[in-house]
């Protein structure tokens, strides 16, 4: 009996005696169910989000960045979710225009699938000419556009697509041991107090931290563990 096909063949199968027809039919490779992200994928009603409050030197009013996410393959494995779209708002209508061109452009990308960690690197790599400023923690921001890369990153980092090396147990150590030693060497400061890093440390060439303090006469950063010495 012959039988006209009318969709695409994906697969076929030698159908046996010991093996039904309708079994076969009902074999569909799982691959072929996964949503993939891409720029044809349709906006859900909802999607889930958090929102990452700025607070710079540059103006009085805070930046408030959200980030939206779409959850692909609900319930399977094969669960990701992957950033959507970005919005940021603020009172302050100075950065109005380019912010606005900044948020297309990151959604845009953002939609396209993919790995955009990229971004992250290319937001932080950017200095404001007029020079940047340290956010609390005495991190070092070089542009408000670093800062906005700093809140992805975090975003990122939130939902696994990047993940953070950090320090193995022995650096950790190390670093604890140094820092207890420089701490009980010199009188309590404030900022010590605070759990903030000692005061007169420079800053770390590596993480942009003012954590860096001459221990053993040499540069070590208490906070990323880096040293001229090795």
């Amino acid at each position: 009996m012959l039988k006209k096909i009318d969709q695409k063949i994906v697969d076929y199968e030698v159908v046996t005696d010991r093996q039904p027809k309708q079994a076969v039919a009902a074999e569909i490779k799982e691959e072929d169910k996964i949503v993939h992200l891409h720029e044809k994928l349709k906006r859900p009603d909802m999607l889930l989000g958090s929102t990452y409050k700025v607070k710079t030197p540059l103006s009085e009013h805070a930046l408030y960045i959200t980030i939206n996410d779409v959850v692909l393959n609900v319930g399977t494995k094969h669960e990701l979710r992957r950033p959507f779209e970005i919005f940021i708002n603020s009172k302050n209508m100075d950065h109005f225009q380019w912010i606005v061109a900044l948020t297309r452009i990151v959604s845009a990308v953002f939609r396209k699938g993919g790995d955009v960690t990229f971004l992250v690197e290319e937001l932080r790599s950017v200095f404001d000419p007029r020079g940047g400023y340290f956010k609390k923690g005495g991190k070092y921001m070089p542009s408000l556009v670093a800062e906005i890369g700093d809140a992805i990153e975090c975003h990122l980092r939130m939902i696994g697509m990047l993940k953070d090396d950090g320090l193995d147990e022995h650096q950790k150590k190390l670093l604890a041991e140094k820092r207890a030693e420089y701490e009980s060497a010199v009188e309590s400061t404030a900022a010590a107090k605070s759990g903030d890093f000692p005061e007169g440390a420079q800053l770390c060439a590596k993480c942009h931290t003012k954590a860096a303090i001459q221990m053993d006469g040499c540069l070590t950063c208490l906070n990323c563990g880096e040293s001229k010495c090795g």
